[in-house]
């Protein structure tokens, strides 16, 4: 049996985070499981014990999220499920002990929306762009007597906030899914190995 504090139980904690840590690579990840940790507040993010502080510090390094809110053995919450995936809902549910346990069972279901979301980006379609329109439309206001003696900050301001107009006119735009996005030719993979 291990001694509280002794050199061998802090061996065991060590390696069960260095564990942790190398399973929280995955966003996909659900631990679950009897921790035995029962001064660790979990609303408060708190711990009374130094192995339980450790185990604390060991889960918020790693960005895990406990999502058991009751207590699941004579009031403390030993049965924990701790995950990385945030944003799902959990529906976690306590349901009486299973034959001679004195822990309670933690039954919970992983509720994700299945709706997908569209992709709401446009884009300009140059291909179909009517470009001596929007060059004459264009013209037109670069020539006109308030763009006189203005010089170039004046003229491109001018510029800019005539350019939506003749942009909406000649050039049509259309919505890109997700799926059909190509990468642009210089986010190449030597770009992305950067």
């Amino acid at each position: 049996m291990l001694q509280w504090g002794s050199d061998q139980e802090d061996q065991v904690d060590e390696t069960l985070c260095r564990q942790i840590g190398a399973a929280s690579h995955s966003q996909a990840l659900v631990l679950m499981g009897d921790f035995n940790h029962p001064d660790i507040c979990w609303r408060d993010n708190t711990a009374g014990h130094k192995q339980s502080r450790r185990f604390l510090e060991c889960i918020n390094e790693h960005f895990f999220l406990q999502v058991v809110e009751e207590p699941t053995r004579r009031g403390a919450m030993l049965d924990l499920v701790l995950t990385k995936k945030q944003g799902l809902e959990w529906n976690v549910k306590l349901k009486g002990s299973l034959g001679c346990s004195d822990h309670e069972m933690v039954e919970f279901k992983i509720l994700r929306a299945v709706r997908r979301a569209h992709s709401k980006l446009t884009v300009l379609d140059f291909r179909t762009a009517d470009f001596g329109l929007f060059r004459d439309l264009l013209g037109r206001v670069l020539r006109n007597k308030a763009a006189e003696g203005r010089g170039a900050q004046g003229i491109w301001l001018i510029f800019k906030d005539h350019l939506p107009q003749p942009q909406e006119q000649c050039i049509p735009t259309n919505r890109k899914s997700g799926k059909k996005i190509k990468r642009p030719a210089w986010k190449n993979k030597k770009f992305l190995d950067i």
